[in-house]
């Protein structure tokens, strides 16, 4: 009989291990995603800023920080995520390549530090900022 408790014992064990193994799980939220592309996009040449929603806008200038995440939509799966991100040009610049820059720069960094597959980076020019001279002036002064 003892040898029999012994035996369940083991199996007990082992199948509880098991089943541990099997129940852990790490999820990550939508909002470190989209700080991770947030970062991405800002180091993009040709992007101007992050197009957001006005009550994005109001917390950022209330809080006085940089709302990292501005203008990112994220999706976050079990395995995967699709990303939305809405931009603002700067004048001059060609819109395709500044958005494949961007599409591999996400792609490469969320992959990296999440281990999510992205599946989508879509990225959607909302606008164009256009320097004029006036303004150049003012900033060397």
């Amino acid at each position: 009989m003892e040898n029999e408790n012994k035996e369940l014992n083991e199996q007990d064990l082992v199948q509880g291990t098991s089943e541990q193994v099997e129940t852990n799980e790490i999820k990550i939220a939508d909002d470190v995603v989209a700080v991770i592309a947030g970062v991405a996009v800002s180091e993009v040449p040709g992007v101007s800023g992050m197009s957001g929603s006005f009550a994005g806008g109001i917390t950022e200038v209330l809080s006085g920080k940089k709302n990292l995440a501005k203008g990112i939509k994220v999706e976050v799966g079990e395995k995967e995520t699709k990303i939305d991100v809405n931009i603002i040009v700067e004048y001059g610049t060609r819109i395709p390549d500044v958005a494949f820059e961007i599409q591999n720069r996400v792609k490469k960094a969320v992959e990296t530090m999440t281990g999510l597959k992205v599946i989508e980076v879509n990225v959607n020019v909302q606008g164009v900022n256009i320097v004029s001279e006036k303004d150049e002036n003012n900033e060397n002064n």
